[in-house]
């Protein structure tokens, strides 16, 4: 596998996110994008310095040059690899979207996680989100 390619990490249990990722997989069609399901791949995290709490919390992509970004900077550095999406990304960072978007992202997100929590699968890592 090429280590310059950005890395999505997603929450594979969790059936949004599936199909979201199975949207996404679908327009990669040069492979641009390395999809890792935090929950086959947990060690992933440990090699990028995320906790898996951060990683079921928000979204997090790893960009090309190795940089981590999270909540909507992740979509941004995802949708920049994918047709169709690269023009939303620019779009967004034109109107200086990001702040407003990302404080929406963030209220979803941990409505998310909550949810996932009373299914019964939540991760009790204390550590502070990345």
């Amino acid at each position: 596998m090429n280590s310059s390619r950005p890395i999505m990490f997603y929450d594979g249990g969790c059936p949004l996110c599936r199909r979201e990722v199975a949207h996404y997989r679908r327009l990669d069609r040069q492979a641009r994008i390395q999809w890792t399901d935090i929950h086959q791949h947990p060690e992933q995290l440990t090699c990028h310095d995320i906790t898996p709490q951060a990683a079921m919390t928000y979204l997090h992509v790893r960009g090309s040059g190795g940089e981590i970004h999270q909540g909507v900077e992740a979509f941004l550095a995802l949708w920049q690899e994918l047709p169709y999406y690269r023009h939303l990304g620019r779009l967004v960072k034109l109107l200086r979207l990001q702040r407003p978007l990302d404080w929406g992202y963030r209220r979803f997100a941990r409505w998310r996680l909550q949810k996932r929590c009373a299914d019964g699968v939540c991760v009790t890592d204390n550590k502070e989100d990345r």
